[in-house]
């Protein structure tokens, strides 16, 4: 399953924005926990969240929050499931605002991904600068779950950076198909 998600997924630039959304999500529920946990569970929480569509995200009341907290197959965290239905709401706003989530979410890449070339695990970071400015933005518009760490991990998922190791045959199948 991970090394599926690190050869198909993983540093792969996306703009649909229900895939952007469903990163979002998905980071935030791995907060203090592993990532495998959380891919573990995937299919779980496309199926609670309806396919993380965030506009019936976006109406889940107090009677889905109860359901979902009583589903063995997501992390029934509370905070984390009220969290994921006000960032649904968020989100919206933030695509009404900027025509899309996408739009206003590279803007913190520069619109397009960045490259560090790391060659060992202990060069990547957890978080940089640019992780910390989406942060204080999202933090600000009323997402929840989205700090400077979880942020960056964002941004390596959806491909906003690049950080397969330099000899990682991913890096060069991701940097070619940018044209790099």
């Amino acid at each position: 399953m991970e090394i599926a998600y690190h050869d198909l997924e993983w540093g792969v630039p996306q703009h649909d924005d229900r895939v952007l959304f469903e990163f979002l999500i998905l980071e935030g529920a791995q907060a203090g926990l592993s990532w495998s946990t959380i891919l573990g569970k995937r299919d779980s929480y496309r199926k609670a969240f309806s396919n993380f569509d965030p506009q019936r995200v976006a109406l889940y009341g107090s009677r889905d929050v109860r359901k979902l907290l009583a589903d063995p197959g997501i992390v029934r965290n509370r905070l984390k499931i009220q969290a994921a239905v006000g960032n649904a709401k968020a989100f919206l706003k933030v695509g009404k605002e900027r025509g899309s989530f996408d739009a206003y979410i590279w803007q913190f890449a520069g619109g397009r991904p960045s490259s560090k070339a790391p060659r060992a695990p202990a060069q990547i970071p957890a978080q940089t600068p640019d992780s910390e400015r989406m942060s204080k933005d999202l933090l600000r518009r009323g997402f929840k779950f989205v700090g400077p760490t979880i942020c960056y991990a964002y941004m390596q998922a959806v491909g906003m950076v690049n950080d397969h190791l330099v000899s990682c045959f991913r890096r060069q199948e991701i940097e070619r198909s940018l044209g790099r």
